[in-house]
């Protein structure tokens, strides 16, 4: 099962071809994350509360189609958990309602202890304990 959110690009979000700004793309992936962990179960709060954050280490967008104001587009979000890695990713794709796909992003990140600032060594099994909904991220 893929996760997805109806996104409607506005104006303010332009560049001064008209395009979508490029910043805007990692946006739409963010929040798309967010509301897939809060479908899972794992609001803000209690992410926080778990003493550990999620980094992002690095963040890939491939440009596909132009995307304009006023276009209606769905972000997917589906979690990658390599075993034994203290990174997962994140896949994301940007369709527009024709069914063409506008951009990929793809995220790796990791969960970070805050009082040790390092990364957990299984971030899988953390998120596993954390959601309500596991299968939405993949576990």
């Amino acid at each position: 099962m893929t996760f997805s959110v109806p996104i409607l690009v506005r104006g303010y979000e332009l560049d001064t071809q008209g395009h979508l700004n490029h910043a805007v793309y990692h946006q739409y992936g963010e929040h798309t994350r967010w509301e897939l962990l809060r479908a899972a179960g794992i609001d803000l709060d209690k992410f926080i509360a778990s003493g550990v954050g999620a980094v992002v280490l690095e963040s890939t967008i491939k440009y596909k189609r132009e995307l304009r104001g006023g276009d209606e587009v769905t972000v997917t979000c589906a979690f990658e958990w390599p075993e034994g890695s203290k990174v997962f990713r994140f896949h994301h794709r940007i369709i527009k309602l024709d069914g063409t796909e506008a951009a990929e992003i793809t995220v790796v990140a990791g969960a970070m202890d805050l009082t040790t600032r390092r990364l957990v060594a299984d971030p899988a099994e953390h998120f596993r304990s954390l959601a309500e909904h596991p299968e939405l991220l993949g576990l």
